[in-house]
């Protein structure tokens, strides 16, 4: 089916016209139910967060059409209410129901001392759609939706959270979710893609399948990450994927791994600090060059077949000192702003420092700067505020890699009790996980009340928590959640499926980034999104009728049409159309002279372009 487009400021005198002329026209008559349809599922929920987050967009020629929910809330539950749902107790010295009332009653301190009222809990079909994009990457299939449908037990949350981190084959999806998440944080998307790199992207990704697989603990994940050594491809003698993430970043005299090794592990941004002391803080210059000094033995030894490179190897080597005098006390030099040269030696950011010796036997400086990160209590507070910011949308601080003491996080004392409690329960990931989505803030509706609208962290105000905050899905989650819904999943082979996802993927990714290796994407809400959405290859996949497609088997049941309508929505959305829906759906069906798999088409596109199939809400 041909798509049409029009310029925002058109679009609805166009359509007006069209209506008008509907009796002289079919088609005109046909394209005009169909932008209505599309148009009239927005609601001011999914419109402003389009509003918010496309602002380039108000020119395109095209803009995503949005969708709401019309099920009815539940009440929200009393302030002094225990959350349901709570998993049995630990046997270990952590209680995972008391880790998670705090939770619950630290948001709830929140909401009280802002004078704010939490919306309403979420539906059912709402939460477990959520839960499986947060853990999974992708959204529910329709059986999916049912089997927890049909679960009235009142552990029926923690039996599906049970489900999808430790049966078959959900924990093959896991561990498929979180390797493409790390593999993105540790080297980006484009990491490996160049002949000429340091970095193996498939040694990467093998190393931390491996590790969430194992549910290997954070901190020896970490530790193992600082201060690996080895070969960085598979089938190399010594492989060790680990090393490709400070492979990935030696540049500049390892700065770059000094920034991001602090971002991602501690939560601080030492490279603030890199020229200048800090504005806001007590920071110093020589933070950051105490950090960089742990860096100076790590080698990158290559080897080339041609002009490519073959294999890297990363090791760590005597390092004598940037002066030369001294091996045993290796020595780094910095320039303050004054012009003023300094010398900093191995001293971590607490100001805990090592035996300055550059010989390698006699000190691996990877290898205690990874002890100090491992035994730091910003270890386990890091961890916590990048896994709730993942889940609830905004950490506790904002950004939430900068923890920093100039930046208070917005509800410090539970950031404090979670990251200890994280690491009294063996750095154990999964059960992290457990305690933010089996939590109330987790379990809210993304719509707004009257009494919390002021919380919105967009504005710059801190996150409350009080409703469950809109985000956009990841450019790997809209994917493997479309695959999902056409049904797709069931028919293409794995290995096939990463290769189109990784060529899906580049379209999206800019190359260059900033100093401390972050990447630019224009995967966020722009038109080159939109157009990709709207007209490219995977959604024109999804959408046909051939025989043997998703529209197909829909289109050829013996279901009537309102059902057929019904089984496109929630596979999509998670939720069956309103009455309102279901009318402009049947005069779509009429638009289409009876056509039944022409308006089925138009349906699905339809929903497959809504702001509410592409937000996690």
């Amino acid at each position: 089916m041909k798509r049409y487009a029009s310029t925002s400021s058109t679009k609805h005198s166009f359509l007006s016209t069209a209506k008008r002329q509907a009796k002289r026209s079919f088609v005109i008559l046909h394209f005009a139910v169909l932008v209505a349809a599309v148009s009239a599922l927005a609601s001011d929920r999914f419109a402003t967060f389009a509003r918010a987050a496309e602002p380039a967009a108000k020119t395109a020629a095209i803009k995503t059409a949005a969708v709401t929910p019309t099920a009815t809330p539940s009440p929200a539950a009393p302030a002094n209410a225990p959350s349901a749902n709570r998993p049995v107790v630990s046997p270990n010295s952590i209680d995972d129901t008391a880790v998670i009332a705090t939770i619950d009653e630290q948001i709830r301190k929140g909401w009280a001392d802002a004078k704010i009222t939490p919306s309403a809990a979420a539906t059912d079909g709402e939460w477990c759609r959520r839960v499986y994009l947060d853990i999974l990457g992708r959204v529910p299939s329709i059986d999916e939706l049912a089997q927890f449908a049909a679960d009235k037990s009142p552990r029926r949350k923690l039996t599906l959270v049970d489900r999808l981190l430790e049966t078959e084959p959900y924990v093959d999806e896991y561990v498929r979710n979180w390797t493409n998440i790390w593999t993105n944080l540790l080297i980006g998307r484009s990491g490996g893609d160049d002949r000429r790199s340091l970095v193996d992207r498939g040694g990467m990704q093998k190393y931390l399948r491996e590790s969430f697989a194992k549910n290997k603990p954070y901190d020896v994940l970490v530790g193992e990450l600082v201060s690996a050594r080895g070969a960085n491809k598979p089938g190399e003698d010594g492989f060790n994927g680990a090393v490709n993430f400070v492979l990935d970043n030696l540049q500049e005299n390892a700065t770059t791994a000094t920034a991001k090794t602090s971002r991602l592990f501690l939560g601080l941004q030492v490279q603030c600090t890199q020229c200048h002391n800090h504005p806001f803080n007590d920071w110093k210059q020589d933070q950051f060059w105490g950090m960089n000094a742990f860096f100076r033995q790590a080698k990158a030894l290559r080897t080339f077949k041609g002009r490519d490179i073959e294999m890297v190897r990363l090791d760590d080597e005597d390092f004598p000192g940037e002066s030369g005098k001294d091996p045993k006390q290796a020595e780094i030099f910095y320039e303050e702003r004054t012009g003023n040269l300094r010398a900093s030696w191995p001293t971590f950011v607490d100001g805990t420092k090592i035996d300055p010796s550059g010989y390698s036997d006699e000190v691996n400086r990877r290898a205690e700067l990874a002890k100090l990160i491992v035994r730091s209590e910003y270890l386990g507070k890091s961890i916590v505020n990048r896994m709730w910011a993942h889940f609830l949308g905004y950490g506790f601080t904002k950004p939430l890699d900068d923890m920093g003491p100039h930046n208070s996080a917005s509800h410090p004392e539970l950031l404090d009790k979670l990251g200890h409690d994280f690491s009294g329960a063996g750095h154990d990931l999964k059960r992290l996980i457990r305690w933010i989505v089996l939590s109330e803030p987790y379990a809210l509706s993304s719509r707004l009340g009257p009494k919390n609208k002021q919380d919105d962290p967009a504005l710059g105000e801190k996150p409350l928590f009080s409703h469950f905050y809109l985000r956009q899905m990841r450019a790997e989650e809209l994917y493997q959640s479309l695959l999902v819904a056409t049904e797709a999943h069931n028919t293409r082979g794995g290995d096939l499926k990463e290769k189109a996802l990784d060529d899906w993927l580049k379209q999206f990714t800019i190359a260059f980034g900033t100093d401390e290796g972050d990447e630019t994407t224009t995967f966020n809400g722009t038109i080159p999104q939109t157009l990709m959405m709207m007209n490219g290859d995977l959604i024109a996949t999804a959408t046909k009728a051939e025989p043997g497609s998703f529209l197909h088997k829909v289109a050829n049941t013996n279901k009537k049409p309102a059902a057929k309508i019904d089984h496109l929505y929630m596979a999509a959305l998670a939720r069956k159309p309103s009455a309102n829906e279901l009318k402009m759906a049947n005069e779509l069906l009429a638009a289409r002279g009876g056509d039944t798999v022409a308006a089925l088409q138009d349906v699905w596109w339809a929903l497959l372009n809504s702001n509410e199939f592409i937000l996690n809400h």
